[in-house]
């Protein structure tokens, strides 16, 4: 009986670590568009990140607030990584689970970083932190990093 229940508790860690895991999707430009065109949410706060970037891991927390502070808006904010995709399960998932991010993380999956700077929006350098606000029509985008009272702010000007 005890060698079942041990045998229980370790499947059911590795299915919560395997579903965790899942937290962090590839994705590419088009799908992130498709993700936001075809969301149900009205308000889109999309960060763009990496693990390596100090000034983006201390503006995460930020984003985090943002989410659960108006978690019954229609908001959805996308935590986009800019880190290696060879860097998806050595670095990425453990700082995810490690920093606890609530928000929909996703690690960039595209090969040429100009193309998708471009596509992203024309005046981006290419520097992070960066963040695209969408509302309906309305996108602004931002490259620099954000105190929480800035970020509401940019949030509430939509």
């Amino acid at each position: 009986m005890k060698i079942k229940f041990l045998f229980y508790m370790f499947l059911f860690g590795i299915i919560s670590v395997s579903a965790y895991s899942q937290n962090v999707k590839l994705i590419n430009i088009n799908q992130l568009n498709e993700r936001i065109k075809n969301g149900k949410d009205s308000t889109y706060v999309v960060n763009f990140w990496a693990t390596w970037c100090a000034p983006c891991i201390k503006e995460l927390p930020h984003f985090e607030k943002l989410a659960a502070d108006h978690k019954t808006e229609k908001l959805a904010v996308l935590l986009v990584s800019l880190d290696f995709k060879s860097k998806l399960e050595s670095n990425v998932v453990p700082f995810v689970k490690r920093k606890h991010l609530k928000n929909e993380v996703f690690l960039l999956n595209e090969s040429s970083p100009q193309e998708f700077i471009d596509r992203i929006d024309p005046s981006w350098s290419g520097s992070i932190p960066a963040t695209l606000f969408i509302k309906n029509d309305k996108r602004k985008f931002v490259e620099s990093e954000f105190t929480y009272e800035q970020l509401l702010t940019e949030y509430k000007k939509l």
